[in-house]
């Protein structure tokens, strides 16, 4: 069946794959049975070579699984509990997406940048039973943060997990198994190591372990990810077996992929990207994903490729503007690349051009979603002309509908029209987790989620994002609530208001600018006291890169601040800096 169109803005995507009704273990169970030897999941070693680093082919993948599943079980966790997951790409990370899905608890993917009232308030939250703990590093020292978190904010949590330092290593220096001084006396909290917590599986039988698959579905919740919105904290959105499996299966047929694929993915897993359109989409095809670093590393990313003839490789387009600057595009081989995934926010023409000649990556998808639709609801396809993968996020995922809207009326609009994009299908989450009222703002009655996002659709159905109906800023594919940064930046002792405001930026595509009003008597606040006050208390990238002073925020008639006058007003200042910059630069050349 081809897509079907209207003349209105509405499009059903094709149905001639059929939706898989599959767990996540399940899947990965039939992914190993017919690819049982080849390699699975490859973790590159410390120093970036993949020939340091740890090998899993699919049956030894899956038996970590169980392995996982089983010292889930004999810990205590019953079916529906949450375990945390607060680390960057690591190789456990996989193998506890598999092993919690195996044994019905449900995965909590944690920002590694979170400082501790953001892990607090998740924890607290969604009632997080354990947490697994990246170990410490030069800039932040989580297992440190995760047991104040525990002894102070959320006796409830039971268990911390630590995971080891480096990649292959069998030390946990940094860790005190069983330290649990200073915590409630009646709630204390059980620590130990990754290895301590495998042990545990041998308590646990194939039958018990049977038992708890056989009533796992996959319509149940598998995994809970924490999104920014417009209104202050961020919201647990509630997603399915059957929403990541089939969006991360779907992504990689419309890519192509098949067992004899590797996928570079530099892009982190505790967003949807990562673990979707990453993980998933590789483990439901018996392709090969490559772990070049914990976090994103152009350099490594670009070795990862060359030392494993990858044929895709992904990133938001910050991440191809790092890798396309550094020498080693050039000097090593990617000939073996032809797709990958650009996603996150608009890719520039210049820069997917230089992708597909560089990078030989001829048949680069762009995906658009949100987090809330498990992610992908467009996506370009592999033949499409280099037009409709720049000016447009492709046309309808398969098995999922969208419409355009009017945001007053919600009548779907002509074709060409701008309104706001709506979806539905098997890939809209179940919902906020404990806020119900937050989900009926943006979930309909007939099952539409409502983005916030303006766009249009062309004829052949493709869809142009036009801007947001909301405020949420999204920087190099952070999702970022303006509400959020606010509420911090009052605790300044010389601000009076805040406003903060997305401006545009080359790299980031977005970056935040702290419009501030002071106080009575004190002097203006520069960017670098602002980074100051901001370091080590909240994420890194949520430190504004602009700071305005005014002496009054633009109102409505109504009192409220016109948001959309700041952004304008600040795009404009941050490209007076920039011509200014250029400008002084062009002249100390010519001088020189």
């Amino acid at each position: 069946m081809t897509e079907s169109t209207a003349p209105e803005s509405f499009t059903q995507g094709p149905t001639d794959v059929e939706l898989l009704e599959q767990t996540l273990a399940q899947n990965l169970d039939d992914t190993a049975r017919r690819f049982a030897d080849r390699a699975a999941l490859l973790e590159c070693g410390p120093d970036g070579d993949p020939a340091t680093g740890r090998t899993w082919t699919y049956r030894q993948l899956r038996e970590e699984s169980v392995t996982v599943a089983k010292a889930l079980m004999a810990a205590g966790y019953e079916a529906g509990d949450r375990i945390g997951m607060w680390s960057p790409n690591v190789a456990e990370w996989v193998s506890l997406l598999y092993g919690a899905a195996r044994a019905g608890v449900i995965l909590v993917n944690l920002n590694p940048a979170y400082r501790a009232h953001e892990l607090t308030y998740v924890v607290e939250q969604c009632d997080m039973r354990g947490l697994v703990v990246a170990c410490a590093d030069a800039r932040m020292d989580p297992p440190a943060t995760a047991r104040a978190v525990a002894r102070e904010s959320a006796p409830h949590l039971r268990q911390l997990i630590m995971l080891p330092a480096g990649s292959g290593e069998d030390a946990y220096a940094h860790v005190q198994a069983g330290d649990v001084a200073g915590r409630h006396a009646a709630d204390p909290v059980a620590e130990g190591t990754w290895a301590d917590f495998l042990a545990g599986a041998a308590r646990v039988s194939d039958e018990d372990l049977a038992a708890r698959e056989a009533a796992t579905r996959p319509a149940d919740p598998v995994n809970l990810q924490y999104t920014s919105g417009t209104t202050g904290f961020p919201k647990g959105v509630t997603l399915t077996h059957r929403n990541v499996l089939n969006n991360g299966f779907h992504i990689g047929e419309l890519l192509g992929y098949t067992e004899e694929d590797t996928v570079v993915i530099p892009v982190p897993f505790f967003h949807c990207f990562g673990m979707v359109i990453g993980v998933i989409a590789t483990v439901s095809h018996g392709s090969l994903a490559v772990i070049p670093a914990r976090s994103f590393e152009p350099v490594s990313a670009l070795r990862a490729v060359a030392a494993t003839g990858a044929t895709s490789l992904y990133g938001v387009p910050a991440m191809f503007i790092a890798m396309l600057a550094r020498p080693e595009a050039d000097a090593l081989d990617l000939s073996t690349l032809r797709t990958g995934v650009m996603a996150g926010s608009t890719c520039p023409v210049e820069v997917m051009k230089k992708v597909i000649d560089r990078f030989h990556m001829s048949e680069v998808a762009i995906c658009y979603g949100m987090t809330e639709t498990a992610p992908v609801s467009t996506m370009t396809r592999r033949d499409d002309s280099l037009e409709v993968r720049t000016q447009t996020v492709g046309r309808t995922m398969p098995h999922v509908e969208t419409k355009i809207v009017d945001p007053v009326t919600g009548d779907i609009v002509p074709r060409g029209a701008t309104g706001e994009l709506c979806t539905r299908g098997y890939s809209v989450m179940l919902g906020y987790w404990d806020a119900p009222e937050k989900t009926a703002e943006v979930l309909d009655a007939d099952g539409w989620m409502h983005s916030g996002d303006l766009a249009s659709m062309d004829e052949d159905g493709s869809v142009r994002i036009e801007g947001r109906i909301k405020d949420l800023v999204i920087r190099g594919g952070e999702n970022i609530s303006p509400r959020e940064v606010e509420e911090f930046l009052y605790t300044h002792p010389d601000i009076q208001d805040v406003q903060v405001v997305g401006v545009p930026d080359e790299k980031y595509g977005e970056q935040l600018m702290a419009c501030v009003i002071m106080k009575d008597g004190v002097e203006p606040l520069t960017v670098d006291a602002v980074r100051e006050f901001a370091a080590g208390r909240i994420a890194h990238f949520k430190i504004p890169a602009h700071v305005r002073v005014l002496d009054a925020f633009p109102m409505t008639v109504s009192g409220k601040v016109r948001k959309v006058e700041l952004r304008e007003e600040g795009a404009k200042v941050v490209q007076a800096q920039a011509q200014a910059q250029a400008q002084a630069q062009a002249q100390a050349q010519s001088v020189g």
